[in-house]
């Protein structure tokens, strides 16, 4: 009696690959999810979280970046800014962007996980563009205020991070789901051919 184990009839380009991850990746989704969350909530709870309000001491760093950057400060607030709670919102989407991420790519290994990381950090990049541009068209209006030192330790590094790092996952999560995607040609390729041969 002749036995045959299927797993050895499939051919190995054809068996499902293990999710490439990127430690930096990981950790940059990981480590920014708590910040994230503390940053929404600083924005949803204003003004309580504001300095002066009765939840403050919680966000207590928020009194000198209140002043900084109006948006998160008492003008933006005043004038019904709704900026500020919208791009809060879109930050809830992204980091449950990146814990997906993480949960299929670490603990499912799920084959479509880069697409979600990818998609995330699309987001994340895009979001901080429109955060920059919105202060270009504005003529500065909510950090023109500040001193060039001020400006660039307070404003321009820390959310000149939310550029550097989004771009870099975005070239390195493109680049791994455009070598699949060309494995999958090929295969799919190779095997259209040998079926009509």
């Amino acid at each position: 009696m002749v036995t045959c184990d299927r797993a050895h009839d499939v051919e190995p380009s054809l068996l499902p690959m293990p999710v490439k991850t990127h430690t930096w990746i990981s950790l940059w989704f990981l480590l920014t999810a708590p910040i994230i969350a503390w940053d929404v909530g600083y924005c949803f709870m204003r003004p309580r979280s504001m300095e002066g309000g009765d939840l403050h001491w919680i966000w207590a760093p928020y009194s000198i970046y209140q002043n900084v950057d109006l948006v998160y400060g008492i003008p933006a607030l005043e004038n019904g800014d709704g900026f500020t709670n919208a791009q809060s919102l879109l930050n809830v989407v992204e980091t449950f962007l990146n814990l997906l991420y993480l949960y299929t790519a670490h603990v499912t290994a799920w084959p479509p996980a880069p697409l979600i990381g990818f998609t995330a950090a699309a987001m994340t990049l895009s979001k901080t563009v429109l955060y920059w541009a919105q202060e270009y068209y504005c003529n500065y209006c909510a950090v023109g205020h500040n001193t060039l030192q001020d400006l660039i330790q307070y404003w321009i590094i820390p959310n000149g991070l939310w550029l550097v790092f989004p771009t870099f996952i975005l070239v390195q999560l493109g680049r791994d789901l455009a070598a699949d995607l060309t494995l999958a040609h090929k295969v799919s390729v190779k095997a259209a051919t040998g079926k009509s041969s």
